[in-house]
């Protein structure tokens, strides 16, 4: 008997997990959709900053940090399905999932300390504006040393995989440790777990994190970050590029 009731608690329990992953799935689609538009409201704002439109381009910052609170509650939801769906262990008394939800979106709340005008997002669409006019240039309140790390990296740790040696805007499937936050290439970063048995030390170095199969994944997040550095670094080369065709033509024209 007692068997039996193990073997139905943990059928209960897996189906759990199971419906936090669709879920979960659902949840991060819409996260997708959130960051396309927020793309998409920096877009037009960039477009009305060259026409000087500053009071147009004012209101859609504040749709954008509107948004961004969205894409907040959106984000901890994802975790709080997570959480309850990794460690649910069915009871003698009915499960109250909803008290469960609110306890952990609570928790999520209270870790994130983050002003939503000191967003990274944020920060980002207001350089996208910014450098319309002052490509270059430190925004108000701050250094040239930030612009450059802003313009070459932006919220990635790591610009390029540390096993593969690739660019991360060249990985053909990104991952990213839940842990440590650092970028590698699925396969790659698989591979070398498995060679350790499962567990092994995060290959950045001096980062002390140990990762696992299970810890490290891709999400739209990621994917709209590394999209955004492939536009930065594009944005970067057709400077230089135009840069260098003013070069040769001024010496052709002192020849």
């Amino acid at each position: 008997m007692a068997s039996t009731s193990a073997s139905r608690a943990g059928g209960v329990a897996g189906r759990i997990r199971h419906a936090a992953v669709t879920l979960q799935d659902d949840n991060q689609a819409l996260v997708a959709e959130i960051l396309k538009a927020f793309r998409m409201l920096k877009e037009i704002a960039v477009a009305l900053e060259k026409d000087n439109e500053t009071q147009k381009v004012k209101e859609l910052e504040n749709a954008a940090v509107e948004l961004l609170q969205t894409y907040e509650d959106c984000t901890h939801l994802s975790t709080a399905i997570k959480s309850v769906g990794d460690t649910y262990e069915p009871g003698a008394e009915l499960t109250d999932f909803g008290k469960l939800f609110d306890n952990e979106i609570a928790k999520q709340n209270s870790n994130s300390s983050t002003d939503p005008q000191n967003h990274p997002l944020i920060r980002q669409f207001r350089e996208a504006v910014w450098d319309v006019h002052h490509r270059g240039q430190p925004m108000p309140g701050e250094e040239q040393d930030d612009v450059v790390m802003t313009s070459t990296q932006g919220n990635l740790l790591n610009v390029t995989c540390p096993l593969s040696g690739k660019p991360v805007t060249k990985l053909l499937a990104p991952v990213r440790s839940v842990e440590c936050k650092h970028i590698y290439e699925k396969e790659v970063i698989l591979h070398h777990i498995r060679s350790k048995g499962g567990n092994s030390k995060c290959p950045i170095g001096g980062c002390p994190k140990v990762l696992s199969a299970d810890k490290v994944s891709c999400d739209p997040v990621l994917l709209y970050e590394i999209e955004e550095m492939r536009k930065r670094n594009a944005g970067t080369e057709v400077v230089e590029d135009f840069t260098a065709l003013g070069e040769e033509g001024d010496d052709s024209d002192c020849c």
